[in-house]
């Protein structure tokens, strides 16, 4: 068992023996964890071990897996009755007076919804989260609505979900199954998990798959058919429910639970980019959710004051809800813009300035506009060390960050031939070097974490729109873009997005500290007052650029022209090089 310092009881019920291991203090409430298919309970093992910390934490080999007993027959031995006796035979050896926090995954979660709904355990469940699995029964309604009131899109979303759902077929075939698992199918399927999930090698799956997986096939044929040809009409959850949908799940659409909120009166939403075996891929961020969603519910097994609603508001707070973001040049402007979005949405935020007070005032706004928790930390991106020592922190004290968004920059106008050396080097060392460090240092702990995340890259529409009057500038941020495109090739396969964000003319104050190449103090002071008069004139808000930025990590793009100037300079870059070009030489009114 691969459960270190975990306690291991049997218990006899419905002609079964299960296998139940416990982890952390019995005194302390209960998080019971229920696999899915073909698993046994070491699925859970990282998600476990990080709950323990806080939770009494129980897991079972579901009957036919792991260390439990199989029915005998198994014909009949897996249905959705006595998968309910084996749990109440769990809860009462393990909580008997206090209600528990049940978690499913996969049929982990489809016979967890039959817990929930069902009236013998009223008062015995405090919440329940479920993901990659829904109800049979709300299947099945669903089913009958979209075939009863047939619309293209409906009928879109039943083929969808019905190729999705190949397996499902396969595993009614006779014998066919169990032949597979014992055979080819059971000594490739770690091999599997590791290329197309993304699954970490190591000791998961257990020796037991095989006949975990021919056994839990009577879990499709004892359930599916029966209870998506006859749903109940009662099946209405009596416990508060956090919905986690994997926006990559191979077999389940994220439709399926579009009806959900009929069925159960207190719903918090959350999706994960990540693939069906997140309790694999992504066990830091479950146990964040299951910890924050349980302790919500648990006063007497009652709605806590954030049971209804995820962290945060808006249409990206199921997404970003509890995560750990940091942006850098977060005193003002577009990344002050952004760590307010973030904070919105629920994310806990690290707003990194040189400017000290600027970032401490960011970090305490976004605490009152919805962060969880915000801190300010005064950083130079262009010093390396300095950004070594940062992540070191971070990581140390708040954990591995989820979204980094480099946007530290500075302005540099002025013809090439004016523009010094230690203008150029200032320009790179922030807009060029401090992106380079921020992915390099924090990309390389999202790797090591192994559990996806994102980065985005502030560049400009200066990026593929020459300049004369902007040649240090441009160069800084065309080389942010590419290196955007080369990163995000490369981190694809760690599940790590990248985003090039291009927002062309902005209203923020970088136009107050641009600096302007061959001018003196005098001068350099007016044309920042006329560009600054300009950029005001446009009045483009940076909470538009935040907006994108958003968008740009929930739909996981790579390049993000903004303003419609920016947008069209992207276009003709494309079509028409030459106009761009052109265009470049005329020399600007300033």
């Amino acid at each position: 068992m691969n459960l270190p310092g975990a306690r291991e009881r049997r218990i006899r019920t419905g002609g079964v023996e299960l296998c139940v291991a416990e982890l952390g203090d019995a005194e302390r409430p209960t998080v019971v964890l229920v696999h899915g298919y073909p698993d046994s309970k070491e699925v859970w093992s990282e998600v476990a071990v990080r709950l323990a910390e806080e939770w009494h934490v129980v897991l079972y080999d579901v009957r036919g897996h792991g260390r439990s007993t199989a029915p005998k027959p198994l014909r009949g031995g897996f249905t959705l009755e006595k998968l309910t006796d084996d749990f109440l035979a769990v809860i009462d050896a393990v909580s008997p007076d206090r209600p528990v926090h049940v978690v499913g995954h996969d049929w982990g979660s489809v016979q967890s919804w039959e817990f929930v709904t069902v009236g013998r355990t009223e008062g015995r469940i405090a919440s329940f989260t479920s993901m990659s699995g829904p109800s049979l029964d709300h299947f099945g309604h669903w089913i009958k609505r979209r075939m009863t009131r047939p619309t293209p899109r409906r009928v879109g979303q039943l083929l969808g979900q019905g190729a999705k759902s190949w397996y499902v077929y396969m595993l009614h075939t006779p014998v066919l199954p169990e032949l597979a698992w014992r055979g080819p199918l059971g000594r490739r399927w770690p091999g599997i998990l590791q290329r197309l999930e993304k699954v970490p090698a190591g000791d998961y799956p257990t020796a037991s798959l095989p006949d975990d997986a021919a056994h839990g096939a009577w879990l499709y044929r004892d359930n599916v058919r029966a209870r998506l040809g006859r749903p109940r009409p009662d099946a209405y959850a009596h416990a508060p429910v956090q919905l986690i949908t994997p926006t990559g799940d191979s077999f389940l659409s994220e439709r399926l639970y579009d009806d959900l909120e009929q069925w159960v009166p207190r719903l918090v939403r959350r999706s994960l980019p990540a693939k069906h075996w997140v309790p694999r891929t992504r066990p830091d961020q479950l146990a964040a959710w299951i910890d924050d969603f349980a302790a919500a519910n648990e006063a007497d097994g009652q709605e806590g004051p954030t049971a209804q609603q995820p962290a945060g508001k808006g249409p990206y707070a199921e997404r970003f809800g509890g995560q750990l973001v940091l942006v850098t040049g977060a005193a003002s402007g577009i990344g002050r813009a952004t760590a307010f979005a973030f904070a919105e949405a629920g994310a806990q935020v690290v707003a990194v300035d040189r400017d000290a007070e600027g970032a401490a005032r960011t970090a305490e706004l976004a605490r009152l506009i919805g962060a969880p928790a915000a801190w300010g930390e005064a950083v130079d991106v262009s010093d390396e060390a300095a950004m070594e020592k940062l992540a070191d922190k971070v990581a140390t004290e708040y954990g591995t960050v989820d979204v980094l968004v480099n946007n530290a920059g500075i302005g540099l106008s002025g013809s090439f031939l004016e523009t010094t050396s230690e203008e150029w080097k200032q320009v790179l060392d922030v807009n060029l070097w401090g992106v380079i460090h921020g992915c390099r240092i924090f990309g390389r702990q999202m790797a090591d974490r192994g559990q996806g995340g994102h980065i985005v890259n502030t560049a400009s529409a200066a990026a593929f729109q020459p300049s004369r009057a902007l040649p240090a500038y441009s160069t800084s941020k065309a080389a942010v873009l590419m290196l955007s495109e080369c990163l995000r090739a490369e981190l694809a396969e760690k599940s790590i997005g990248v985003s090039a964000i291009c927002p062309g003319i902005v209203n923020t104050n970088i136009t107050a500290t641009t600096r302007f190449a061959g001018t003196d103090a005098a001068e350099e002071q007016r044309l920042r007052k006329r560009t600054t008069r300009l950029y005001g004139r446009r009045n483009y808000p940076p909470e538009k650029v935040a907006d994108a930025i958003l968008e740009a990590v929930g739909r996981n793009r790579a390049v993000v022209p903004v303003t419609p100037e920016a947008r069209g300079a992207r276009l003709l870059s494309r079509l028409s090089p030459g106009a761009l070009r052109r265009l470049a030489r005329v020399k600007p009114p300033l």
